[in-house]
């Protein structure tokens, strides 16, 4: 039996402030980590985390948000202790929050999430949509934040309708929200591009956005530099920025709300020219 949602918190929100101007936002990617799979090592040193997150605001992002664990998919993986984690994020994380945008948290840690939050970090992004540690609902809840809500798998299975998966995890992650007691409207839902799926599921993910608009949550598609667009077109991550200002203008068409983006600048321009054809019609 499905819970009642819980009632939406009437607390107001930046992202709030962002869903209602109806455009598309960008949430612009900063890893703190050695291994990430685009960028891994980039950003180590905290001088040069702060200025890349200075330099993409200056572009256009509207939300940063900072990981200090690898979420690249299993088993390529390291998994990294809430001590670690923690090493890499605290001496960055208030000075980008400093700077003035909504600052989300990317991180499957109830503990991170909780001191990331006490630092003035604004959304938690789960990677495993509130079904890997028991007490990442409750946190959210506590601090009545928004929270992503992504699909996730452990394991690769080609012959699964992705859609059906996708929805299923979805209704498990919004009963454990609703249990919690966090608000409709602080829930975001992320179709988890490459995370457990083939190429051809995460294309199908994309291509059914469409379908999971019937949750009446807002939509975040992350696919920048993914393998998926190797699939298509062969490529290294750092290769497959037409796929992705391709992906992120198709996806909004279908209708993301946030685009989570290494290339700030790129996204950004692209979405806007798309938009004003849209408009001339």
């Amino acid at each position: 039996m499905h819970r009642r949602p819980a009632a939406a918190s009437t607390a107001p929100h930046p992202l709030d402030r962002l869903l209602a101007e109806r455009r598309p936002i960008v949430m612009c990617i900063l890893n703190l980590t050695p291994d990430s799979f685009a960028d891994g090592g980039r950003f180590v040193d905290p001088a040069a985390a702060i200025a890349h997150a200075e330099k993409m605001i200056a572009q256009g992002a509207d939300i940063i948000d900072v990981g200090a664990e690898s979420t690249r998919p299993y088993p390529g993986m390291r998994p990294v202790s809430a001590d670690e984690e923690l090493a890499r994020l605290m001496p960055v994380l208030p000075q980008v929050i400093a700077l003035g945008v909504p600052v989300s948290i990317d991180t499957i840690k109830a503990e991170v999430a909780t001191r990331a939050l006490a630092a003035g970090a604004a959304i938690v992004n789960d990677v495993w949509g509130l079904q890997h540690d028991p007490e990442m609902a409750n946190v959210v809840a506590a601090h009545d934040v928004p929270v992503i809500v992504t699909h996730n798998r452990e394991t690769v299975d080609p012959a699964l309708n992705i859609l059906r998966d996708i929805e299923a995890f979805f209704s498990r992650s919004l009963e454990i929200a609703w249990s919690a007691g966090i608000g409709r409207n602080r829930i975001v839902l992320d179709p988890g591009i490459g995370f457990g799926k083939t190429p051809e599921q995460s294309l199908a993910a994309i291509a059914g956005l469409a379908r999971l608009r019937d949750f009446g949550l807002p939509l975040l598609i992350g696919l920048s530099r993914k393998r998926f667009i190797n699939a298509v077109s062969p490529s290294a991550p750092q290769d497959r920025l037409a796929g992705s200002l391709a992906g992120a203008v198709l996806a909004v068409l279908e209708g993301a709300a946030i685009v989570r983006v290494h290339d700030v600048a790129e996204t950004v321009q692209a979405l806007r020219v798309a938009a004003a054809i849209r408009a001339a019609r």
